[in-house]
Parts: C-alpha cells; structure tokens; sequence
C-alpha cells in the first residue's frame, strides 16, 4: 500500500526486495526496491526519509514590451534574458503581439538553420497557403541543415505568438529539415476540479504527445481557476521556466507569486529523476505556459537567422542561403511534414 510517500508491508522475518508500481513515487525514492514474494504472508516494510525533490522558483523577470520589427502594429517581449549556458537548451523566446489595422502584407519567406523553432499560436491566425496556424494551434519546424519558411501576413488581424528557438543537439545540427503541425483539436488535454492542461510536447499528468523531440521538452499550457491546487511531476533534471500568461500563480511550497507577463525560473538539478512542482491559482485564477526541456552543455554560435557550432558554420550557411541551395519548407518530402 502506498500512503503518504510510504510503502507499507506487512509482517516478514526475512529481507524482500520491494517493486514500487507506482511510477511517480518510484522515480523519486532513495533507495528504490523491489518485491520479489511468492507466498501469501503480509509483509510490513516503512521507507523512511523518502526524498522527493521540490521545485521552487530562483529568478523571476519582467520583460519589457517594445515595438516589434513588423511596424507600429507590432509590440513584443523577449522572454529569454541572460547567458546561454544558463537558459540551454533555450535560445530565445519572442511574445509577439500584432494589431494590424491595414491590409498591407508584412512579414515574408526567411531562411533559418542550425535550431528548431517552436511556436505556439494564443489568438488569432498565421502562416501562408500550404498551412495555416490558428488559435491553440502548435508547430515545431526543424531547421536543421537550412530551410526557408514563410509568415505573411496581409490582412487586418489581431494576433499574439509565442516563437521559441531551441538547439539541437550538435549531433543533430544539420539534420535533415522537418515540420510538425498539431491543431488544437488534436492537443492532448486533461480537465477536471478547475484544472485544464493542454500538452503540446512532452508527458505529464499522465497523457503524452505524439510530437517527436530531439531534445527532450515539455511545453503545457496550464489553466486554473480561483482556488485551484495541483502538483504535477517533471524530470529533475529539465530546465525549466513559467510564463504567466492570465492572472497570477503561486508558486513552489514556498507560494512565491508570480504575475501576468513575468516568467519564473525554477531550481535545476542534477538528478535523473522526477521532481515536484506545486502550483496554486491567484485570486482571480492564473493561466501559464510551462517550457521545460534538458540541457545539452553545449555551446553555440549564433548570428541573424542561424545557430551553429563555430564561426565558419555561420559564414557557410549565409553562402548558401545567397546561392539558393536552402529550399522551402512547403517543399520538404512528405515524411518530413507531419499534421496531426
């Protein structure tokens, strides 16, 4: 029987090895067992001092809104702030919000390699002919050896994207380009006592998504209404960060506040294994973007649109864009555009 973050068996006179079944609690005991019985005597064994690693907020930002390279339309806030080799496997992180009042085209076909892009659509809609993104909607496209893609926009429209970018692993710099799509029908969720979660990446609270990662991520989108608690389980060792997006959030065991429009850092360890992290709801209910991923420990270069390994990748990489050799993103072969 498991209660209260113990294991409790009953009567033996000999040494057992315990298996605990339950995969939470499994994960964060020191030392794990495993039951090996084959009779029918109740054993009784108590692990005591079981260890469950807490997460707890460290850095809380507010990033600044400035005007965005789209025109007067366009405000944004750079999420990210700080040195790589604290925020890996997290490049940037933009909150761009337009309010396009004409109908002249902004926007484009751009080049990017070396990373992926993951974007998540919070109102409105964007893309081009062979897709479009609406609100809920989520794509990781991976750059990789070079892609070009395209984000025009040429009506009157209001919208709001967050655009992550996201290393590769260096063994997996130049892999070949991809795009996955997922609309927000097919976004695995979970719903109930005032909590609504939406995973775009990743598992937690007992769903998974189909997205394929090369560098292991969650992204979640977190709803909770005024009085909501919940408690939910992340590897140790996944750095990770909040962004309120509505309301306010409490954070850790601690309660630590968090407001709308601050991102929350949370505590890193070692440790190849799950880890608790508690939020409660504010007064008036709190909604937040949960990015979490592994670091790499690796370092990059990066200028304009690339990322790379060293300053020669870069300079290859602007060559051949010049020359033509980076092809579209719409003209990927199939296997490499995955909708869900």
């Amino acid at each position: 029987m498991v209660q209260n973050g113990k294991v409790n068996v009953i009567h033996f006179n000999k040494v057992y090895d315990v298996y605990v079944s339950h995969a939470t609690l499994r994960d964060t005991l020191r030392p794990v067992f495993y039951l090996k019985c084959t009779d029918r005597r109740k054993i009784l064994l108590t692990i005591k001092n079981v260890m469950v690693i807490k997460r707890k907020l460290i850095k809380i930002q507010t990033p600044t809104t400035h005007q965005g390279f789209l025109g007067a339309d366009h405000t944004a806030r750079a999420l990210i702030q700080g040195n790589f080799s604290e925020t890996d496997p997290f490049i940037l992180l933009m909150d761009d919000m337009l309010d396009k009042q004409n109908e002249d085209p902004v926007g484009g076909p751009h080049p990017h390699a070396g990373f992926e892009t993951v974007s998540l659509l919070l109102e409105g809609e964007i893309g081009d002919s062979e897709y479009r993104m609406k609100a809920g909607d989520f794509q990781i496209m991976t750059a990789g050896s070079g892609i070009i893609h395209t984000e025009t926009i040429d009506t009157k429209t209001k919208m709001r994207l967050l655009q992550l970018w996201l290393n590769l692993p260096k063994k997996d710099r130049w892999a070949t380009p991809r795009v996955q799509n997922m609309s927000l029908a097919h976004v695995p969720k979970v719903s109930e006592n005032g909590l609504q979660i939406k995973l775009y990446s990743g598992s937690l609270a007992g769903i998974a998504s189909p997205i394929c990662n090369y560098v292991p991520m969650i992204v979640t989108d977190i709803q909770m209404q005024r009085g909501t608690t919940t408690t939910q389980y992340i590897p140790a060792s996944y750095n990770t960060f909040l962004y309120v997006i509505e309301g306010t959030v409490k954070v850790g065991e601690e309660e630590k506040l968090l407001k709308q429009n601050q991102i929350g850092w949370l505590n890193l360890f070692a440790d190849n294994v799950q880890s608790e992290l508690k939020l409660n709801a504010g007064e008036s209910g709190g909604r937040v973007i949960l990015y979490s991923a592994q670091p790499q420990g690796e370092s990059i270069v990066s200028h304009g649109p690339f990322i790379g390994d060293t300053q020669e990748d870069i300079a290859r990489l602007y060559q051949e864009f010049r020359k033509g050799k980076m092809q579209h993103i719409s003209t990927v072969p199939e296997n490499q555009r995955i909708t869900w």
